[in-house]
């Protein structure tokens, strides 16, 4: 990084480490405090996860330190091991077992946790700030180790003590909480622009300082008590800090479990809060989860051998970070630069902070991180994105974090599963010439979540279904599905009478293609059908192309099957203009139809015996003229254009445009509406001249063996519009 970006990113890093280092400090002693450590274990691992884990990880905006989150874990594991010193070996080898991880690349984890859950992660950790937050902006709550948990120590729950706010409440602190959030909220409103230099979060808390100092000398009823203040213990020497573990317990089995326990939890709140915070980044850059989980376990190493409690990254910490403006894990390594020189040094003056001052810049945080535009938003997404939105904030909210998002990933794996069920798959009938066929295509993956309702599909196809099973798209099919589909072909199709394909398996699955049917005409179908069938066959082949939804042809397999006969359904007289080939406009096999193909689709005797040799030899039943829009021929003879023997193939033309009688200017190719008329005329007249030079064709549309229809395709929209 050169020295420009640096002072650039100093400028914004600085100020918003101290905010999260003024915000950081107390939440260090309140998470030692609960989880049964010496206050100052809290600050210890404070300072690694800012320096240490900082410098390490990858990420620019997570914070780590002491988690709340843990604080129930650590708790119980320090009365279970009968010593802090013990316990500290255990954090030791927690951090050597998330090293591990990091090495074997166990961060990929984080990638299959839903957004909805991680948005209601982030929602619910902006509510419990709100929430605990408000009896210190009014000044009654004296728990700061219960910060995170719902049922306190104390005996009341962060909706009971909300209630007690109507008993007592100090004016001091509700004072400086509303003119803090006043300036919050409206600070970029302020027309002084000197004042904008300084961090609005900076300057708050310097403002509760100065309220404070002002109300201990003018009025004295509205002093803060010092309960309500950042509380830091006296630096008595670097002997008072550090704890060293005792190794001696390496031989105790609940030393291991212990660490387990610590590396599992520590590291999936890690990747959690990793995850949450690279969705509220303005910049949304990533980090590697491999190094994050890598740079916990080298913090946590460092903070068990020096006495410090268990690391994460902090969504808390994080989220403040970002709202206070860090551009860079600069922020992150200072704060906890800050954290040791005030154990050391300021432990005075930062006890003069109120805790009002801070709860204000954690409710705005509360609220930017749990806006009811989040609520609106993922509501429009369906109730399968948020329901578990809203059980994973709910589930948070009365347990803790962890518990919380497992509950919301189980929610999210419900509606998973239900989806999986109802929809794992294409399922459509085919109408084919006369036959009606059904068509399983198998998405992309498909595992063994679809297992049910592929069974229960498969298994419920009427007897003498003709079916396809299309697995061209999928790159991975479960062993489990693979077994069902071999039932189905063995079994279940057999005794049913069901003609089936599969079709597109790879070599690897050690399941072949299963050919029993190709959908090509055979005689017996070809004169069974009636022109108007036809008709309808071309139109909804037509609808189908436009719809850019057209059937799969296996066409590979359709080669051996054509190569018995034909039995064609119509022959299609055509304009040679490439954007007209009329296999493709009707969503047409190999050897459905005769196409004849020549500029202007006009007729010349050659064509005619073509025709003939259709309807009298092998019996098919429709005839289609078919123009289209913005012929070159039809504009070429429009234009009257002269060159060799192209003259004479545009003069067969020349009878529609003499026709043509609706039109007395610009009768020439530039002229759009002029050219489609004489195309349809075109079209109209190629019809009867079929009928007047041909006696076969004629006499066999008069018995009704055949007809004659025109159709013009639209370049434009590729729909074609038939007429008789």
């Amino acid at each position: 990084m050169n020295q420009k970006n640096l002072f650039l990113n100093i400028k914004y890093d600085l100020p918003a480490s101290v905010v999260v280092f003024l915000v950081a400090l107390p939440l260090c002693l309140g998470v030692a405090l609960a989880s049964g450590a010496p206050l100052l274990a809290g600050v210890i691992s404070g300072i690694i996860g800012g320096v240490v884990v900082g410098i390490l990880s990858q990420s620019h905006t997570s914070v780590s330190g002491p988690a709340a989150g843990l604080a129930a874990v650590v708790l119980s594991s320090i009365t279970l091991l009968g010593s802090f010193e013990i316990f500290l070996l255990a954090v030791v080898i927690a951090g050597l077992m998330q090293v591990a991880l990091g090495i074997s690349k166990a961060g990929f984890i984080a990638n299959y946790i839903p957004s909805n859950v991680i948005k209601g992660l982030l929602a619910a950790i902006g509510l419990i700030l709100i929430l605990k937050q408000i009896p210190h902006a009014f000044g009654i709550d004296k728990n700061v180790e219960n910060d995170f948990k719902f049922f306190q120590n104390d005996g009341e729950n962060t909706l009971s003590e909300l209630l007690t706010i109507v008993n007592y409440f100090s004016w001091g602190s509700v004072i400086i909480t509303i003119l803090s959030l006043l300036i919050l909220i409206y600070w970029e409103k302020i027309p002084i622009k000197a004042i904008k230099i300084i961090p609005v979060s900076l300057f708050v808390v310097v403002m509760g300082v100065v309220c404070n100092a002002f109300f201990k000398s003018y009025f004295p009823a509205y002093t803060i008590e010092s309960t309500h203040l950042v509380n830091i213990p006296k630096f008595e020497g670097i002997n008072s800090i550090i704890t060293f573990p005792n190794f001696a317990g390496l031989g105790n089995i609940q030393v291991w479990i212990v660490a387990f326990t610590i590396a599992i939890v520590a590291s999936l709140e890690t990747l959690l809060n990793l995850e949450a915070v690279e969705n509220i980044d303005p910049h949304k850059r990533q980090a590697s989860p491999n190094r994050e989980l890598l740079a916990q376990g080298i913090g946590n190493i460092i903070s068990g051998l020096i006495g410090g409690i268990p690391i994460t990254s902090v969504i808390v910490r994080s989220s403040v970070n970002i709202n206070a403006g860090a551009v860079s894990k600069a922020s992150a390594i200072l704060h906890g630069v800050f954290l040791l020189v005030s154990l050391i040094l300021l432990s005075s003056i930062l006890n003069l902070i109120p805790l009002a001052s801070l709860a204000s810049i954690l409710i705005l945080t509360g609220y930017k991180l749990t806006k009811i535009s989040l609520f609106r938003d993922i509501y429009k997404k369906g109730l399968n994105q948020f329901i578990p939105f809203v059980v994973t904030i709910v589930a948070i909210v009365f347990t803790d974090l962890l518990i919380g998002v497992l509950i919301g990933l189980a929610v999210s794996i419900f509606y998973l599963l239900k989806s999986n069920f109802k929809n794992p798959f294409v399922l459509q009938k085919e109408t084919l010439h006369i036959d009606e066929i059904v068509r399983m295509e198998l998405p992309n993956q498909v595992s063994f979540l679809n297992k049910a309702s592929i069974k229960d599909t498969l298994w419920s196809i009427p007897n003498n279904t003709k079916m396809i099973i299309d697995a061209t798209n999928a790159d991975f099919i479960d062993n489990d599905i693979l077994e069902i589909i071999n039932d189905f072909k063995q079994t279940i199709s057999v005794e049913k009478e069901i003609k089936l394909n599969i079709l597109g398996l790879k070599e690897q699955y050690q399941l072949d293609d299963h050919i029993q049917f190709v959908n090509v005409l055979d005689k017996e179908t070809q004169q069974k059908m009636q022109p108007d069938e036809i008709v309808e066959i071309l139109k909804k082949g037509n609808s189908r192309f436009v719809a850019g939804s057209s059937n799969e042809k296996y066409l590979k397999h359709q080669v051996n099957a054509t190569s018995f006969g034909q039995n064609p359904l119509a022959i299609i007289l055509s304009c040679i203009d490439s954007r007209t080939t009329t296999e493709h406009i009707f969503d047409l096999g190999l050897g459905d139809i005769f196409s004849v193909r020549i500029a202007g689709n006009i007729l010349n005797e050659d064509i005619l015996g073509s025709m003939e040799f259709a309807t009298k030899i092998v019996d098919v039943k429709l005839v289609v003229v078919l123009g289209h829009t913005k012929c070159g021929a039809i504009i070429g003879a429009c234009n009257d254009v002269k060159l060799n023997h192209l003259t004479t193939l545009l003069n067969k033309v020349k009878p529609a445009i003499d026709s043509e009688n609706v039109t007395f200017e610009n009768r020439n190719g530039s002229n759009e509406h002029f050219v489609n008329n004489v195309t349809l005329l075109n079209v109209h007249l190629t019809m009867a001249r079929i009928r007047e030079e041909s006696s076969i064709i004629a006499e066999l549309e008069r018995k009704g063996v055949i007809k004659i229809v025109g159709g013009l395709y639209h370049v434009e929209t590729g729909e074609v519009n038939f007429f008789e």
